[in-house]
């Protein structure tokens, strides 16, 4: 491989010194330049030809020409016009990379249309494709990078990603936990969630402050089915967990009192078979899908479904697994 792909620190710094740039922290830019890392990111992407891989943060190209080795289809985003420009001459030679110029997201809630649009041509010309999320994620945009993809129609099968240590083991938590929170459920109602390896500041330029990690999502199939209404179940997370400590009868009335008298919420709670002083933050990912279902189906009008399937739901739920890179290396 070209020198120019393999972007250690040194290079780095030479090479933005020659073209009078420096790493723009309002931008979250703290490039990987352990290119062992690099190379254990995307191989535990298992990419071929038929991946059409997303990639948010180009920096200088330094994981894109990696990734443009192994995969059918490269698309990478970076909002630094400069860093654009750096990265055209690292991936030159590459015919099967897209270099995109703009912001990843619309907003806070959704993703660029126009990026959306390329990954979606990009995915009709590969046969039998797939799409996958491979990036060192700016910390800026990493939750709703990840969190947007999720609640996209957009067939993602894997992401494998290096965000804040704190953030990954938010999105790994338990139930019972602090960490967990509406992310932890959001994410575990769709995906299994694995950290793969602790990183120190020292394997970034400029170093952060705080360790990151590398994760890995992997998408079920059939978890998103599991969910009535996912916009409605989202927005249900967000509101339970601003008030995780109340009890959940309080809480249901106050989140939806105009759609739900109270003696409906405890008739509902009743026929769930749920604890009205239990709290939310109490509750695995599975009760959590069941009582946002339930929730939803209310007030839907939608008849509640058997118990037999509600218990499957609670057998089938996704789970969760940190592995200890001192235990596990790269198993």
């Amino acid at each position: 491989m070209k020198d120019v792909a393999r972007q250690t620190r040194t290079h780095l710094m030479s090479l933005l010194r020659r073209h009078g740039l420096n790493p723009r922290g309002d931008l979250g830019q703290n490039f990987l330049i352990d290119v062992n890392l690099i190379e254990f990111a995307v191989r535990r992407a298992d990419l071929s030809e038929q991946d059409v891989v997303l990639e948010v943060g180009t920096g200088t190209g330094g994981m894109t020409a990696f990734l443009a080795q192994q995969a059918g289809r490269v698309i990478s985003v970076d909002i630094d016009r400069n860093m654009s420009k750096l990265a055209q001459e690292a991936v030159a030679d590459c015919d099967n990379v897209t270099l995109i110029n703009c912001d990843i997201l619309k907003n806070k809630n959704t993703l660029e249309p126009e990026v959306i649009d390329v990954i979606r041509q990009q995915l009709a010309a590969v046969s039998d494709s797939r799409l996958k999320l491979v990036s060192n994620l700016p910390y800026s945009v990493a939750t709703p990078v990840i969190s947007n993809l999720i609640a996209s129609d957009l067939p993602w099968q894997r992401m494998v990603c290096t965000i804040q240590w704190e953030l990954a083991v938010k999105m790994a938590s338990e139930h019972a936990r602090s960490t967990y929170a509406a992310l932890s459920v959001w994410i575990q109602s769709q995906a299994s969630v694995r950290i793969l390896r602790r990183l120190g500041p020292n394997v970034f330029w400029p170093r952060p402050k705080v360790d990151s990690a590398i994760v890995s999502i992997w998408r079920y199939q059939d978890a998103a089915d599991r969910i009535v209404e996912r916009p409605f179940f989202q927005d249900f997370l967000r509101r339970m967990f601003s008030q995780r400590r109340k009890h959940i009868r309080s809480t249901l009335c106050g989140m939806y009192g105009k759609q739900l008298s109270k003696a409906e919420v405890d008739e509902m709670l009743a026929e769930l078979q749920f604890d009205p002083e239990t709290r939310g933050e109490l509750l695995p990912v599975a009760e959590l899908i069941r009582l946002g279902n339930g929730v939803c189906r209310r007030i839907r009008g939608i008849p509640q479904p058997a118990a037999e399937a509600e218990q499957a739901l609670q057998l089938d739920a996704p789970s969760t697994e940190i592995v200890d890179e001192h235990q596990r290396g790269e198993d």
